[in-house]
């Protein structure tokens, strides 16, 4: 029978909730292929992250080597390849991260395979539906080649639903060869808060909150809703928030239950990383602001009045709650 594999992303020794959509995506395609889904887990004391995956594949291979204890593009691409082979895979997938980004170009290069990038629908077993021009366009992508790799937006799918536990396999890796890539040191900012890209709750700010310190508010919207916190790329390029919580197209597509949009105006760049949200509200001084067409509650005011009394009523309501 054949398969398709999942590259299955671990953190901190657990599987990402990340990869959970590129499961769902892979038992779309699945049923066009009368294929089952496999897992590919890579890493070192990754045991745990394996027995998650197999919830929602048919077999996970695993590879557990210390040499694969960072995810290197180098050595990860050439295991992924030796793993599809061996699993029969007619279609490698994962999911548009900055691991899935760098891992599955060069999978799809040692396979000699075309590739379907930032897919968000499954048309049939080899055509995927893609945005295009900061999700203005929706694009077919049809991929002829035996073997197909594609990467998923996270937000294009909901996540996979756990199911009966699958078969976990050890698959040894062969010879581990990083081609004079070195692993140096991974610098990430330390929070508390969820991450943005998995938040069920994203609280952002934009240019209109004028300076850094104005952001504090928005972290303080956020904590009480237990979410992230996000901004929009004039505010991150005036040197407001750092880069890494960018919302739109060159940083963060996101698509929480809530996404609470403050003093930004909506470009399009911004709209193209949020718009997915289930629900979406925007507070705004300016009522002409693009950010009111696609929300869902609106509020035409600024933030300095409107954001303190919603962070009072929500306290209010928390307290009612305990």
């Amino acid at each position: 029978m054949p398969t398709i594999l999942v590259l299955a992303e671990v953190a901190d020794g657990k599987l990402r909730t990340a990869s959970l959509p590129a499961f769902n995506f892979a038992r779309q395609v699945a049923k066009h292929h009368g294929a089952e889904v496999h897992a590919l887990v890579i890493g070192s004391g990754i045991g745990a992250a394996a027995q998650e995956a197999a919830k929602y594949a048919a077999k996970v291979h695993v590879v557990d080597s210390a040499a694969l204890a960072q995810p290197l593009a180098e050595t990860y691409a050439p295991v992924l390849v030796a793993a599809a082979k061996a699993a029969g895979a007619v279609v490698v997938c994962g999911t548009a991260t900055s691991t899935g980004k760098d891992v599955l170009p060069r999978a799809a290069a040692l396979l000699d395979a075309g590739m379907a990038s930032d897919c968000t629908e499954v048309v049939d077993g080899k055509t995927f539906g893609r945005p295009m021009y900061a999700g203005n366009a929706n694009a077919r992508v049809q991929v002829l080649t035996p073997t197909i790799v594609a990467s998923v937006r996270q937000t294009g799918f909901p996540a996979a639903e756990p199911q009966a536990p699958g078969a976990v396999a050890a698959l040894d890796p062969g010879a581990i060869d990083a081609k004079g890539a070195t692993f140096v040191k991974v610098e990430s900012a330390k929070s508390a808060r969820p991450d943005l890209a998995e938040a069920r709750v994203v609280v952002s700010g934009g240019r209109g909150m004028k300076e850094g310190k104005n952001f504090e508010i928005v972290g303080q919207l956020a904590d009480l809703l237990g979410g992230a916190m996000g901004a929009s790329r004039a505010a991150c390029d005036a040197g407001m928030v750092p880069n890494d919580l960018q919302v739109g197209q060159t940083g963060k597509v996101v698509a929480p239950e809530l996404y609470i949009a403050v003093a930004i105006s909506g470009a399009i760049q911004h709209l193209a990383g949020m718009k997915n949200s289930k629900v979406i509200v925007c507070v705004n001084k300016d009522a002409e602001a693009p950010i009111f067409q696609v929300a869902d509650y609106g509020l035409v005011g600024t933030w300095e009045q409107n954001v303190p009394a919603l962070i009072e009523e929500v306290k209010k309501l928390k307290a009612s709650q305990t």
